[in-house]
């Protein structure tokens, strides 16, 4: 362990290592039901292909954290990027109604649009082309990349990751139907049959994220978990003695054999390139840039933004071995797209895992291993309640934006920027997107300021490709 991860060398342990890769695990462990969910449109594309994405999930995420643990010697870990994968759903519903197609051959004919974008992430990162973009980022943005990843986290602590849905399958949140009510009368009339889960989730979030901070406070490195495993213990009671339902009723019914049989008829090697046709040349070329600047940064803005709250980014905010983790990303997204899901991109939730200790590649491979163990024990990674997992990405929110301490917004270059980001990211729900923001308002007020010879020549491109985006791509 010592010889391949180099634990002493960056100060940590085989014990802190599993410690953070389990955390992160616990805490990005719901895309592995999300994901299919997603890309089957919730159902329009039968069982059999949803066996198929859930386990390309698994196993695509799997490979690339191998990848990222054995290449980048990192602890970021991987998996289908939330976002990237609705956009690659609405792709797959679009190409429906333009070609005739059923779902899983126009499933099939899209996921060709993500291996050629993994081909070409190969390609650039083993030129150093993507290293090359992360540099072109200037110096202020990257180091608000952190905070604005903090406050996304937090929005999503309190908002899409716990939702309640009634009867009518009508869904509630945490911060915008229960404190954003107007008082806790109107909350438990607008949510009905709802409400009652709705304050267990809530006192759970409270409960797990109060318990990691006093515990984190008394130096416990293991203070993650702890709370989350404190946390999920009030849920369960909460739900047998206060709601009258068996926490554990889903593991009864539950099957551990893995469906490979449907994963090998839908989704493993299944790419359709002869559909692209039925695209345009136009329009593939248009969706492989897309799928790019949207993974590229979604990627960049992770890897930057969590590498700077482990100290691992230099006096000039570089990260070492940058292009092995860069590198790890795209050969992720070309084996999800061989085996049947959406862009495989580093997961913003790796910052639990690095609050948790996690410093090397050991984190991400005890994360991926449970991943593969997913496999066969997804029902019990099902139980683990959103509100516990909550109150994780809530507190390790709130520590990144702390970050904002060495931000200097005396410079006016940089504070826009940064306050964009700060705002776009939550509210888009998209790393990428508010990168992109944030670098066109930059370039902007640099060349207002008469001082547009600072600007790097990739800065002005990245600009360009982002407002082109923005404006032009339909």
């Amino acid at each position: 362990m010592e010889k391949i991860f180099k634990l002493k060398e960056n100060g940590t342990t085989v014990r802190t290592e599993i410690i953070a890769g389990v955390t992160t695990f616990l805490t990005m462990a719901y895309i592995i039901a999300l994901n299919p969910n997603i890309l089957t449109g919730y159902g329009q594309g039968g069982q059999a292909l949803w066996n198929g994405v859930f386990l390309a999930t698994c196993i695509a995420s799997a490979i690339a954290m191998f990848a990222m643990a054995f290449l980048a010697n990192k602890p970021f870990c991987l998996g289908p990027g939330m976002g990237i994968n609705s956009f690659f759903a609405v792709v797959v519903a679009n190409l429906i109604t333009m070609a005739g197609m059923d779902y899983v051959t126009s499933f099939q004919t899209v996921m060709c649009i993500v291996f050629i974008e993994g081909v070409l992430f190969i390609v650039l990162s083993l030129f150093n082309i993507r290293e090359k973009i992360v540099e072109a980022i200037p110096l202020g943005v990257r180091l608000g990349i952190a905070p604005a990843i903090g406050m996304m986290l937090m929005n999503i602590g309190f908002g899409s990751n716990i939702y309640i849905a009634d009867e009518n399958y009508n869904q509630f949140y945490v911060m915008r139907d229960f404190f954003g009510a107007l008082t806790a009368g109107r909350a438990k009339e607008l949510m009905g049959s709802a409400y009652p889960v709705m304050i267990l989730s809530v006192i759970t979030l409270f409960v797990g994220f109060f318990t990691i901070v006093i515990l984190a406070h008394k130096g416990v490195k293991a203070a993650v978990i702890i709370g989350m495993f404190v946390a999920s213990i009030v849920y369960w009671i909460g739900q047998y003695f206060a709601l009258g339902t068996n926490p554990f009723a889903a593991l009864e019914s539950a099957t551990f054999v893995p469906a490979f049989s449907d994963m090998a008829a839908t989704t493993l090697f299944k790419l359709n390139f002869a559909g692209l046709a039925n695209l345009g040349v136009f329009t593939v070329i248009t969706l492989v840039i897309t799928f790019c600047l949207i993974d590229m940064f979604d990627t960049i803005g992770t890897l930057v933004g969590t590498a700077s709250r482990a100290g691992m980014l230099d006096k000039d905010g570089n990260m070492p071995n940058m292009k092995e983790a860069l590198l790890s990303d795209a050969i992720g997204t070309v084996t999800g797209s061989l085996t049947g899901t959406s862009t495989i991109t580093t997961f913003i939730e790796s910052a639990s895992g690095v609050e948790a200790g996690g410093r090397t590649g050991l984190t991400a491979l005890t994360t991926g291993v449970l991943f593969v163990a997913c496999i066969f024990l997804a029902p019990v990674a099902a139980i683990i309640p959103a509100a516990a997992t909550s109150s994780a990405l809530v507190y390790v929110g709130v520590l990144m934006v702390k970050a904002l301490k060495s931000i200097n917004f005396d410079d006016i270059s940089v504070a826009v920027p940064v306050i964009l980001m700060l705002l776009a990211m939550p509210v888009s729900s998209s790393i990428g997107h508010a990168i992109g923001l944030g670098m066109i308002s930059y370039t902007i007020i640099k060349l207002l300021l008469g001082k547009g010879k600072e600007v790097s020549v990739l800065t002005y491109v990245i600009s360009v490709l982002f407002l082109i985006k923005f404006f032009l791509v339909v």
